[in-house]
This record gives C-alpha cells, structure tokens and sequence, in this order.
C-alpha cells in the first residue's frame, strides 16, 4: 500500500488544471474535503482533487 499524496490548495489546482479559487469553491460546497493542514494551508489528497474535477465535469452549470 502506498501513501497517499498530498498537496497545497495551489498545486492541487495546478494538477487539475482550475484556478486555486475553484478548489477553495469546492471545498465551500462539499464537493472536496481536505486531508490535513501543514501551517495554514490545507493538504489535500490527489485523488480527492481528481474525483471532485470529474463530479464538476459531470454536473449542469447552474445559473444564479
């Protein structure tokens, strides 16, 4: 079994190709929880990221 990888907002963004503001907006909904903190910044799980960027490609964009 392998650890997981965990990276900063930032280059969680970069990995899934959206803006840091998209992961933070996730995270806001639900749709991305983080795995940990180091400092301030949260960590999150790599395949976390890619799960929520597949749901987001998935779901209608709502007006509003």
């Amino acid at each position: 079994m392998t650890a997981a990888t965990l990276l900063t907002g930032a280059l969680a963004a970069e990995e899934a190709g959206v803006t840091p503001a998209t992961i933070r907006k996730w995270v806001q909904l639900g749709r991305l929880s983080p795995a940990g903190k180091q400092g301030r910044a949260q960590l999150f799980r790599l395949e976390d990221v890619f799960a929520a960027e597949r749901d987001a490609r998935r779901r209608p964009r709502t007006a509003g």
